[in-house]
């Protein structure tokens, strides 16, 4: 199997933040219709250094998925991340991606 962890940052470039309202019903209307075998969302705290050369943070939420390494699964995140950029003004989502060994 393959474990997918995406980043999603809640700060807005311009506006208010992501409300946990927005989020989940991100994660009810875009994220479970492609995964409905399960996820795993944490609250995560991101930083990095911005192009001006000062360091940002922001709040985030991570999403982790354990999923076949398979064109669909690939096909479906991929569009989780261009809808999250598109709905919510976001430059980017950071993926992960790792081989697991998983039992149940």
């Amino acid at each position: 199997m393959t474990q997918t962890t995406l980043y999603f940052g809640l700060n807005r470039p311009a506006g208010p933040v992501i409300t946990a309202a927005e989020w989940q019903t991100f994660v009810d209307q875009q994220v479970t219709p492609r995964f409905k075998e399960g996820l795993s969302v944490f609250d995560a705290k991101g930083q990095w250094l911005g192009n001006d050369g000062k360091l940002a943070r922001e709040n985030s939420k991570a999403l982790m998925l354990i999923h076949s390494p398979d064109a669909a699964s690939e096909q479906n995140i991929e569009a989780l991340r261009t809808r999250y950029k598109q709905q919510f003004a976001q430059d980017s989502v950071m993926r992960v991606d790792a081989p697991v060994c998983v039992a149940f």
